[in-house]
């Protein structure tokens, strides 16, 4: 078993337990992927078909708006999950990219084959479940505070809930994830 398995089921094992026979299984449906550092992995307009488990590395989730202006709506590092999952539950185009900031490793989901896991696996299905309901009050939380926080509260937010983040992220994708401008992030900073 390699080492980006290993750490699957480390991550697996936080919620659920499984047997080896019932891992193999799991991890058949898998498929390892390593990706360079800027490689956009998913683009606007793309079919998502897919959802990735983040073993090494650090992808950022974002849209562009009319005037070229970026918007993060997500950073994911290790043991993270990341998709256009809108794009990917409806099987319409991706609304967002995804790039990678990073030299990243993955493990492919294809949305088959997790729908196939959850409906043969009622521990796969519970996990699913927790960490779909996990981001779903992550993404909640952070909207509430883009909407009723101002830049400082935001900034430290984000500074108690990934600090190591900071060390790994340029200030400006930083900036954009807070919602605020690389002048107003340095104020902040110091």
């Amino acid at each position: 078993m390699t080492e980006a398995f290993s750490i699957l089921r480390a991550h697996l094992q936080e919620l659920i337990t499984l047997t080896d026979g019932e891992f193999e299984y799991l991890c058949s449906h898998f498929q390892p992927k390593k990706y360079k550092k800027h490689t956009i992995i998913l683009h606007p307009g793309d079919r998502v078909h897919n959802e990735y488990f983040v073993v090494k590395g650090l992808l950022k989730t974002f849209l562009t708006d009319e005037d070229g202006k970026e918007h993060i709506w997500q950073f994911a590092m290790e043991n993270w999950w990341v998709s256009d999952y809108q794009a990917l539950h409806h099987q319409t185009p991706a609304t967002f990219a995804i790039q990678c900031l990073e030299e990243v490793t993955l493990l492919q989901l294809s949305y088959s084959d997790r729908n196939k896991l959850c409906s043969e696996m009622h521990k796969f299905e519970h996990f699913s479940r927790m960490k779909v309901t996990s981001g779903f009050l992550n993404m909640q939380n952070r909207v509430m505070a883009l909407l009723k926080n101002d830049a400082q509260s935001r900034y430290q937010q984000l500074l108690q809930q990934y600090p190591t983040l900071i060390q790994r992220v340029p200030k400006a994708l930083i900036a954009s994830y807070i919602g605020v401008s690389r002048e107003t992030l340095s104020r902040l900073h110091s």
